[in-house]
């Protein structure tokens, strides 16, 4: 069973070294979504995008985000995000795509998933190699 523990070493077992295919990378992610984890009442998928200077350059951000609400002994305790972030160079064709997007607003994470996957600029961003895919977990 996965645990908000583990969620991190498993995701990234799964989607293993090849993280310069987005498509792959986002199929896997899909998939990840849809599995248990221990303890989680909802599921809650975020999809954001933009081009930020995190790193003190511009690059486009595209991140993948499963969201976890921790109890201890039945008392909320905190939240702990955990990201597949793909960085770009922004070119043109996706440097002005902000999207900040929660499967919340929707009634079935594949309503989510759809919607998203038909957002034009979300479809040429999966053609881009990334400079770089991290994937890490973060209290928030």
């Amino acid at each position: 069973m996965i645990t908000v523990k583990n969620a991190e070493s498993h995701l990234k077992v799964k989607i293993g070294v090849d993280t310069g295919d987005i498509k792959k990378v986002w199929e896997t992610f899909k998939d990840f979504c849809k599995e248990p984890v221990e303890g989680e009442e909802d599921t809650e998928i975020l999809v954001e995008s933009g081009v930020y200077d995190f790193t003190g350059e511009e690059l486009f951000h595209l991140d993948f985000v499963r969201q976890f609400t921790v109890y201890e002994e039945n008392e909320y305790s905190h939240m702990e995000q955990l990201h597949c972030e793909c960085l770009f160079k922004p070119i043109d064709e996706v440097k002005n795509f902000e999207l900040l997007e929660w499967s919340m607003d929707y009634d079935h994470i594949d309503d989510f998933f759809h919607h998203i996957e038909n957002l034009q600029e979300f479809k040429m961003s999966l053609t881009l190699k990334p400079l770089k895919t991290e994937i890490y977990q973060e209290e928030v």
